[in-house]
């Protein structure tokens, strides 16, 4: 029988939670999916929480660490670096997608996965604010403008992920620009 890395063990978590819930993380059966011995398993991980723990963390450097890398290696301004960030973060990507939004319905009944959900909404919407500051916007209207790309963005997972069309290229530059321009709602 091959042997697992724990990247394809956390690989394969993932798909398994995009397919069946939380339910499907259970070690046996895992082990099955994957054509592996539980054996394996225990090889890299403590127990099913240490794996669960290990998901999240991928999950937030996969999903915000790499992308906030990418963008400040790519892009100078900050209306480049928005315009990145929403092409990065829009873009299709079914797996992205599911995962993302597993994870999020994962959180409604976990609360150390609500509180790294909480920890990755943190570090995204201060990233966005942070551009929106320094294309000189005022702190409250950048927090204001972050928190409404965000929703966007998470009603993009849901809809994509629901069979809907993703964003166009001439959408998410719109978005961008309308995100730094535009009069404060009074």
């Amino acid at each position: 029988m091959r042997k697992l890395s724990r990247d394809e063990w956390i690989g394969g978590a993932f798909t398994a939670l995009t397919d069946g819930g939380i339910d499907a993380l259970r070690v046996e059966p895992l082990a099955k999916r994957l054509g592996v011995t539980k054996g394996s398993f225990y090889h890299h991980f403590e127990n099913r929480r240490d794996l669960h723990l290990a998901m999240l963390n991928e999950w937030e450097r996969r999903g915000t660490a790499q992308i906030i890398d990418d963008v400040e290696e790519v892009a100078f301004t900050p209306l480049e670096q928005l315009r990145a960030l929403a092409t990065a973060t829009f873009a299709s990507d079914p797996v992205g997608d599911a995962i993302e939004t597993s994870i999020r319905s994962w959180a409604a009944t976990d609360e150390t996965v609500q509180a790294a959900v909480a920890r990755v909404d943190e570090r995204r919407l201060g990233y966005v604010t942070s551009l929106l500051r320094a294309a000189g916007m005022s702190k409250g209207l950048a927090e204001r403008r972050a928190r409404l790309m965000y929703r966007v963005l998470i009603g993009e997972f849901i809809w994509r992920t629901a069979g809907g069309p993703a964003s166009t290229r001439t959408e998410l530059d719109e978005m961008s620009i309308l995100l730094v321009t535009g009069l404060e709602a009074t």
